[in-house]
């Protein structure tokens, strides 16, 4: 069986496998714009969500190997602005590793649709990074620093917000210049939702009173920050993953820092812990598994390596469709 043949026929997207740097399964299904039927290719840039955190954790790392940033360096040392009720003692490493309590715009365990957050907000004001300050600095900590995991984009906003300090970039710009380019991934940026470059997919949410789909340009923010929302294309995750592993963005103890269980308690096995702008899942037979993804309205999206099998893979919808059901069948058929 091919593994193509695996894949549910009413998945929507792109799937891009590789084993030993040889693409064993290129799967591209769906319309990048519904309405007037184009489809996707396999060089489409989709929204990828929160799986734009990794690229923040990187950028970061690398500051930490240049002695620009510590990980034990607070938010009052590197950030000179108003934190209000934020913790100053908070660090660079519990934002990374989501261990910080700062408070979450988007508290998962208390919202559930992404969408809620612009009833009082237009999503269109997200443009920059400082533009999500609002709906946070004023609310008070979560927990207290360093006491417990709980997944924060919050954190990662602030994380981005340390780049644009320490560097005088904006952070998407930073990114661009010393991760996004170094890599090849010349089709990988924060684009504007209102002004998208072409060949970039539409993002759809199924709407079940009519029956019929409409884009999800009123639910999320109109341009990336740093908890999300970058555009890739599969073969530029690959890229990314290759230039990661190989130490050419981050020093190999870097690396090695980000894919290994730093918070959490795994009692989710499929979730796993959590590195470092990445998940790990625990390989009781062998090397853990590291992956990072994205879930927004219209969106999802999910990238994996194993060490062992030497496998990478990439799955992106553009309708939201199951990437991690879709992934469960390529564990079972390729990590036996």
């Amino acid at each position: 069986m091919k593994l193509e043949e695996l894949i549910d026929s009413n998945f929507r997207g792109n799937i891009y496998i590789l084993q030993d740097d040889k693409v064993i399964c290129e799967s591209v299904t769906g319309f990048a714009d519904l309405a007037n039927e184009v489809p996707n290719d396999i060089d489409t840039k989709f929204a990828s969500a929160s799986a734009g955190k990794v690229f923040v954790a990187v950028g970061i790392l690398q500051l930490i190997d240049q002695g620009r940033v510590k990980l034990d360096d607070t938010l009052g040392e590197l950030l000179d602005m108003d934190l209000h009720n934020i913790d100053k003692e908070v660090t660079v490493e519990q934002l990374l590793n989501h261990t910080s309590g700062v408070p979450d715009y988007f508290d998962e365990s208390v919202m559930e649709e992404y969408e809620e957050l612009w009833v009082d907000y237009p999503n269109y004001k997200i443009r920059h990074n400082k533009d999500l300050f609002p709906l946070f600095l004023h609310k008070p900590m979560m927990y207290e620093k360093g006491s417990r995991f709980q997944y924060n984009n919050s954190g990662y906003v602030l994380l981005a917000a340390i780049i644009e300090k320490v560097t005088g970039l904006h952070f998407d710009k930073y990114l661009k210049r010393n991760v996004f380019d170094p890599c090849g991934m010349q089709s990988t940026g924060y684009y504007e939702l209102d002004r998208l470059p072409r060949k970039c997919a539409n993002s759809y949410i199924y709407c079940p009173e009519t029956e019929d789909y409409r884009t999800n340009i009123y639910s999320v923010d109109a341009k990336g920050t740093g908890a999300g929302g970058a555009f890739i294309t599969v073969k530029d995750i690959v890229s990314f993953w290759q230039n990661l592993l190989s130490g050419k963005l981050i020093s190999k103890e870097l690396v090695s820092a980000m894919m290994s269980k730093q918070s959490g308690d795994g009692s989710d096995p499929e979730e796993g812990y959590y590195g470092f702008g990445m998940w790990i899942i625990d390989n009781p037979k062998g090397t853990d598994f590291a992956y990072f993804q994205g879930c927004d309205p219209g969106v999802s999206f999910l990238s994996e390596y194993n060490p062992d099998k030497n496998v990478i893979s990439v799955l992106v919808s553009n309708y939201g469709d199951n990437v991690w059901k879709e992934m469960r069948k390529i564990r079972e058929y390729l990590y036996k």
